[in-house]
């Protein structure tokens, strides 16, 4: 886990810039930093709100958890899902291909980082469920693999 001193410079640093919030996650561990829009009463200073969530290691056991049509891919972080490597390039993967586990199916841009997104799975694309170029959550389901 983070070192309480590394995690107040952290703090700080959310604090003293522009940003409203962030979001951290290593290992079973994820940090959650957001800054209120309203200032507290009496004050002109605006309050924090920082969440550690613990995750168990039967949630971690989970995944990759089997969907009745086969298992999702899913967008291991916020950004831009891209099918493909290039504007003008064929897509990473298309519906019925066959891909194996590590294989890269997709691209998820973040903060001008461009993510590779590798299948968990052996099996064939059955379904592709973001267009290209649409905003992506956390966890949000990419492809189902069967």
């Amino acid at each position: 886990m983070m070192e309480l001193e590394n995690l107040v410079k952290l703090i700080q640093a959310v604090s003293d810039s522009a940003l409203s919030g962030f979001e951290y996650e290593e290992g079973n561990v994820k940090l959650n930093i957001r800054k209120e829009k309203e200032p507290v009463k009496g004050t002109n200073e605006n309050v924090q709100v920082v969440t550690i969530e613990q995750k168990t290691q039967a949630a971690k056991a989970e995944i990759p958890a089997m969907e009745p049509n086969g298992n999702l891919v899913k967008s291991p972080l916020v950004g831009t899902f891209y099918a493909a490597p290039a504007e003008d390039a064929q897509p990473f993967v298309s519906v019925g291909d066959r891909v194996k586990k590590g294989q890269t199916v997709a691209i998820v841009e973040a903060m001008k980082l461009m993510n590779e997104i590798e299948s968990e799975f052996d099996g064939t694309v059955t379904e592709v469920l973001v267009k290209n170029g649409e905003a992506v959550e956390y966890g949000q389901p990419l492809f189902r693999i069967a």
